[in-house]
């Protein structure tokens, strides 16, 4: 039993040792320890500060991001809304001028037909003039061969004429 009671300069000793050894690591240890513990707090907070500025900036480029493409979105229905609309208004403008060439060929045929028809009838007038002059006469000859029958159409025509 005495090994396992401590005797008075068993625990003088251990005390003395104990507290020659707090006042040694508190001169030597305790300081670098706090220091690289207080170090170790600042770099982590330095880190956490920076993975907040990262996050901040991930959320700027982010939004950056979705704005410039809404605007690029924006600009591209601009460019296909201007792009339609120009390809109507060639169409339009194709139809119209194809509208006034069809309306010019029309008028021109038109011009072309009603030339020919005046002169169509021109020429059947001409014909039915030549035709109606060399009837008469082929009459006339006939019903005129002998100088009775010229006498009394001369007188006939005389009388008439007088008349009116």
């Amino acid at each position: 039993m005495d090994l396992l009671t401590p005797s008075i300069g068993n625990i003088f000793w251990t005390a003395v040792v104990f507290i020659l050894l707090v006042v040694l690591l508190k001169a030597f240890a305790w300081k670098p320890i706090l220091n690289a513990v207080n170090q170790r707090e600042v770099t982590i907070i330095d880190a956490l500060n920076q993975a907040k500025l990262a996050k901040l900036e991930m959320a700027q480029l982010k939004e950056d991001n979705e704005r410039i493409l809404r605007e690029a979105r924006a600009e591209r229905d601009g460019i296909l809304k201007e792009a339609r609309e120009m390809k109507d208004k060639i169409v339009n403008e194709a139809k119209d001028s194809a509208k006034v060439e069809g309306e010019k060929m029309i008028a021109a045929a038109r011009q072309s037909i009603e030339t020919e028809k005046n002169a169509a009838m021109a020429d059947i007038k001409n014909q039915i003039g030549s035709l109606s002059v060399s009837i008469a006469e082929s009459i006339l000859r006939e019903k005129l061969d002998n100088n009775g029958a010229q006498n009394a159409l001369v007188e006939n025509i005389l009388n008439k004429s007088n008349l009116n």
